[in-house]
């Protein structure tokens, strides 16, 4: 049975004030899930099956401009899952995202991921009845997409798709590192901070009251084992994205599976062993080689 938790504060939580609540509350249901992106008819009934709380869609990797995918795979895709469904579109490109909604998608996801159709601008997020996805590196740039109107937040690794997971790891400690400051800070030092990191006072005064962000929570990028998930859902996020990479090894569904099993129970040693096991023979194809490793420090070893 799924909890939908409901924040104290009005300040984007009242229905009666602001409709974007009701995209905030639906979002909920995610927490405490793996999103896995597929590619496929195929990718997204094994992800079904193996657990995951909503699927991501991508087309399959190609040469040149990314842009939102062809409408009918998303289309065909809804068709055979029950799960939530989230789609792509470029930063700052609304007309895909009109085009997403009117598909049908229960997420929209503007994505860094794909090329940038505006530089200058973001959606604004507060014009669409679906709910939005938006990746971020820091707070302030997390609290500025909530501000636009997103309902859920993807603090974002790497996203080459290298199994590495230096960057997401960070992204992810320093977010949580300026939420805890933020949250023993003195009332009188947060419109100094709100300025620092470029962020809206209303929302950063928020932050710090609930000592976490005001919405959904997710990390992404090199997020390939269930030790790399149990380790995102510790540093205190809400859930992971598992990348299409996942697909590329022995067992595809194994790996789905114990990384979700490593998110419903990350505190939990025997789960996560039992998670673990198999893993070099199931994950071979998603070994990267050496010179794709970032160094410590960027030391020679």
């Amino acid at each position: 049975m799924a909890t939908v938790t409901v924040y104290n504060s009005t300040v984007i939580t009242d229905p009666k004030k602001n409709p974007f609540s009701f995209k905030v509350g639906v979002a909920q249901m995610l927490r405490g899930g793996a999103i896995v992106q597929v590619s496929s008819i195929e990718q997204a009934k094994i992800a079904e099956e193996a657990g995951a709380c909503a699927l991501t869609i991508r087309e399959p990797i190609r040469r040149g401009i990314s842009r939102m995918m062809d409408p009918s795979l998303i289309k065909e895709i809804k068709r055979v899952v029950s799960v939530p469904v989230i789609a792509r579109a470029r930063v700052g490109h609304f007309v895909e995202a009109q085009i997403l909604e009117a598909v049908g998608v229960d997420y929209i996801d503007e994505s860094e991921e794909l090329a940038i159709a505006d530089d200058q601008n973001y959606i604004n997020k507060q014009n669409f009845r679906s709910p939005f996805v938006c990746g971020s590196r820091s707070l302030g740039e997390a609290l500025r997409r909530i501000r636009e109107g997103a309902a859920v937040i993807r603090t974002q690794g790497e996203l080459l798709g290298s199994g590495s997971i230096v960057e997401t790891v960070r992204n992810v400690r320093s977010t949580m590192g300026q939420i805890r400051t933020l949250h023993n800070m003195d009332d009188d030092e947060v419109f100094a901070f709100s300025k620092k990191i470029e962020a809206p006072y209303d929302l950063v005064a928020q932050t710090k009251q609930m000592g976490r962000l005001p919405v959904v929570h997710f990390a992404s990028g090199g997020i390939v084992t269930p030790a790399d998930a149990a380790l995102m859902m510790q540093l205190g996020c809400d859930g992971v994205f598992v990348g299409s990479e996942i697909f590329d090894c022995s067992d595809p569904y194994k790996r789905v599976r114990g990384i979700i099993q490593a998110v419903r129970h990350y505190n939990d040693p025997n789960v996560l062993v039992e998670s673990s096991y198999g893993l070099a023979e199931a994950m071979a194809g998603l070994n990267i080689s050496d010179d794709r490793i970032e160094r410590f420090g960027g030391a020679n070893v």
